[in-house]
């Protein structure tokens, strides 16, 4: 409970600044982290690695993006 109200939190506080979205990344390994983003409304927008060896490895990075005009 205590992530969630954690992200609740951090929308809010960029919707009273006028922020249009709220843009983070994870590791494909944050599996906890992946759901917790996407409960909250954050739509995956990209994947990259973050290195030579993180290609080599398939480690992935995800992106992901949640806009701000609705009223979550």
């Amino acid at each position: 409970g205590l992530a969630r109200a954690l992200c609740r939190e951090v929308l809010g506080f960029a919707r009273a600044r006028g922020c249009g979205a709220v843009v983070l990344s994870t590791s494909a390994v944050q599996v906890a982290a992946q759901r917790l983003y996407e409960g909250q409304g954050f739509r995956r927008v990209g994947t990259s690695y973050p290195s030579l060896l993180g290609t080599a490895l398939n480690f992935q990075i995800f992106h992901y993006r949640r806009e701000l005009g609705d009223s979550a």
